[in-house]
């Protein structure tokens, strides 16, 4: 006898497993590029760029992907990052 639940649970497991993967990486993706446009001194893209990572972080969470507290802990320390990187530039300038 075979077990069909069990069957399309897998199924649907899988298909949740690889959207969940996948609102993982581009997660990431936009704290990397982020980070990259600190690191190589570009304001205006860093501006966009942790504006995107903010409202990715925020998604994935809301979806249950990843846990609130480990967004929040994230979008502070991006946000934290970003104003050390501002006020770099402010006084350089």
């Amino acid at each position: 006898m075979i077990n069909r639940s069990a069957e399309k649970r897998e199924r649907q497991n899988s298909v949740r497993r690889m959207r969940n993967r996948a609102a993982k990486s581009t997660m990431r993706t936009a704290i990397k590029k982020f980070e990259a446009a600190v690191a190589s001194d570009d304001k205006d893209t860093a501006a966009s760029a942790l504006a995107l990572s903010l409202k990715l972080l925020d998604t994935t969470a809301s979806k249950g992907i990843i846990h609130q507290n480990t967004a929040s802990r994230k979008k502070s320390r991006l946000q934290a990052r970003y104003n050390k990187f501002n006020n770099q530039a402010a006084a350089q300038a």
